[in-house]
């Protein structure tokens, strides 16, 4: 039998918590040599990307906008190219 404490209630806890899986906090497109995903795809090695980040691509790069940063860096380097 729980006991009761005159005056006092218990609330329902109503908060939130948002939980994410590794990787879900960043979902863009990276900028990666092909010949490094085509390497990837075969071995599983982990790619890095213009901008650092360090995964194994598994999802469809068409899905996602660009990554702002490697869609920054890769201008950057081809900017330098032209001139």
């Amino acid at each position: 039998m729980p006991l009761e404490t005159p005056g006092l209630s218990t609330l329902p806890d109503t908060r939130t918590e948002t939980r994410t899986e590794d990787g879900d906090h960043d979902l863009f497109a990276h900028y990666v040599r092909k010949d490094k995903i085509m390497e990837s795809a075969v071995t599983g090695i982990p790619v890095v990307a213009l901008c650092g980040k360090v995964w194994v691509p598994n999802r469809d790069p068409s899905k996602f906008p660009v990554c702002p940063d490697c869609k920054r860096i890769y201008d950057g380097l081809r900017g330098d190219q032209a001139e």
